[in-house]
């Protein structure tokens, strides 16, 4: 087998130390996959690696998972069994220390089998390297509470659904959470297709009792209802918007409810920005991607949205004190407040030749200042394939306020666009890492090479250092997201059944 030779001389002075993996020799099975844990404070837990073995029978198939410790040491693995519908899962930590693997990608045609039923999650508990079907909880209409272990197929659901329609003009429709503050929450409502009504929001103790039911929208229709949606909650208290809707007439309130008895603490009006600005502010998305646009610090829950002022689009940032129950809302526009910084932007985030700006990632801060990275994106036309090109950085301040912007030239890609990578916090949440790459072409020799760019934010002063990344003989480097101060280099070619990692100290 070749031995892949990426490191050039420039790497070698950025990376100081190296440890290495073979993940195609961590199991017998086919490697499908790989991503990284993280705890529930966002730090680097370890990675999981997950392996195909294979049908057992008709119905089933086999998979292996492998954990791997932050310095990429296998530190458990174990075979467990799945429905055929499950192609791979992702892996992620819950407020237990579990690890949760969940189906990722389905193979689609499994679905169409008379009894094909939705796939479970499964849990993996890292003390004693078990794992089992991760257990499901339903709250029923008459008011029992039920696990699911087995869920029914998708055709005992579909006949459920249109029997129960048909009966009573409406479907009960209810979710179960375990949450970390102790028992369970659950949302109910009646689905009558156009509208729902009767919401309540019920808590739960341990033994799956009633502590409490705190409920809304109970007469709502087609033109006046209203929904809640749920910003933070912590031990004491549940932080959300409530919205009342009566026909063109839309309102806001910040209600605090507590948590231990369902009675409303708070409940202030919520003004200053549009209706369609406010209702939004909990979702922003990067080609049908959700970005994960909130944080929570000790006194305070940041969101970051899209503005929809009239005339005046660009971002809106919505910050929440948890003791006062204030909230301080603000915006930034396209114009004037970027179009100073950006050449040829408009007012709904245009740039040139049919480019956009999109919202590739966020990043907050602990003072309350945001960080959005942006990229120049051109949407796939009637003889053209989508396009993008550079790299746009908007650093705030703690009022958000544009503080500067800074534009990195990329050469422009087509089709699939990786060269975003990812994201890390620094110092404790003050200051930020993130990693783009871009295949450029050598001033000198003329070839064509990628460069991974590492970009530092501290204390709010921008630092860019470029490293040159080589493939050849058909191998291809991705970088990846690693501990504090490394970055992970996967090498893989499939033909050779060659999928290494490396772990790589970065001296930024």
């Amino acid at each position: 087998m070749k031995k892949i030779s990426f490191l050039m001389f420039g790497l070698f002075q950025t990376f100081a130390f190296s440890q290495t993996q073979d993940l195609a020799s961590l199991a017998s099975g086919q490697n499908i996959g790989m991503n990284a844990l993280f705890d529930t404070k966002d730090n680097l837990y370890g990675y999981v690696s997950m392996y195909s073995l294979g049908k057992t029978d008709k119905k089933t198939q086999k998979f292996e998972y492998v954990l791997l410790d932050k310095n990429l040491n296998p530190v458990a693995n174990k075979e467990f069994e799945a429905n055929m519908l499950v192609a791979n899962y992702h892996g992620y930590v819950d407020f237990k220390g579990q690890i949760i693997l969940q189906p990722s990608d389905f193979n689609y045609l499994q679905a169409l089998a008379k009894d094909a039923t939705r796939p479970v999650s499964m849990v993996i508990d890292p003390k004693t390297n078990t794992v089992k079907p991760k257990v499901y909880y339903d709250y029923q209409e008459n008011g029992t509470f039920v696990e699911i272990t087995q869920p029914k197929s998708f055709k005992e659901e579909r006949k459920e659904t249109r029997a129960e329609k048909k009966d009573k003009g409406y479907n009960y429709l209810s979710s179960v959470a375990e949450i970390k503050e102790g028992g369970y929450l659950a949302i109910e409502l009646n689905d009558y297709g156009k509208y729902v009504n009767k919401n309540s929001l019920i808590r739960f103790d341990e033994n799956k009792k009633q502590m409490w039911r705190y409920s809304y929208n109970t007469d709502g229709s087609k033109k006046v209802f209203s929904d809640l949606t749920i910003l933070e909650r912590d031990e004491n208290f549940l932080y959300g918007i409530l919205r009342k809707v009566n026909d063109d007439d839309k309102t806001f309130s910040v209600l605090v409810i507590d948590m231990k008895t369902g009675k409303e603490v708070s409940n202030k009006p919520l003004t200053g920005l549009s209706p369609e600005t406010i209702y939004n502010i909990d979702a922003l998305y990067s080609s049908g991607q959700k970005i994960d646009n909130d944080k929570t610090f000790d006194d305070k829950v940041v969101y970051l949205g899209r503005n929809y002022e009239k005339g005046d689009k660009g971002f809106a940032r919505l910050m929440l004190d948890k003791k006062s129950y204030n909230v301080d809302l603000k915006t930034i526009g396209y114009k004037p407040d970027l179009s100073a910084h950006i050449p040829k932007l408009s007012a709904d985030g245009g740039v040139e030749n049919g480019y956009f700006l999109q919202t590739k990632d966020v990043y907050f801060m602990s003072d309350g200042s945001v960080g959005i990275l942006s990229e120049k994106f051109k949407p796939e036309g009637q003889y053209s394939a989508p396009k993008t090109t550079d790299l746009v950085y908007i650093n705030t301040d703690k009022d958000f306020k544009v503080k500067d912007v800074q534009i990195f030239e990329k050469a422009k890609s087509k089709w699939v666009n990786s060269d975003y990578l990812f994201s890390q916090y620094l110092n404790d949440g003050k200051d930020v890492v993130f990693f783009f790459r871009d295949y450029q072409k050598d001033q000198v020799t003329k070839e064509k090479k990628w460069n991974l760019f590492i970009n530092t934010v501290v204390d709010g002063k921008f630092k860019q250092e470029v490293i040159p990344i080589s493939e050849k003989d058909n191998y291809t480097v991705i970088p990846y997201v690693a501990k504090e101060g490394y970055i992970l280099l996967r090498e893989i070619n499939e033909k050779e059944k060659f999928n290494k990692v490396r772990l790589e100290r970065l001296n930024y």
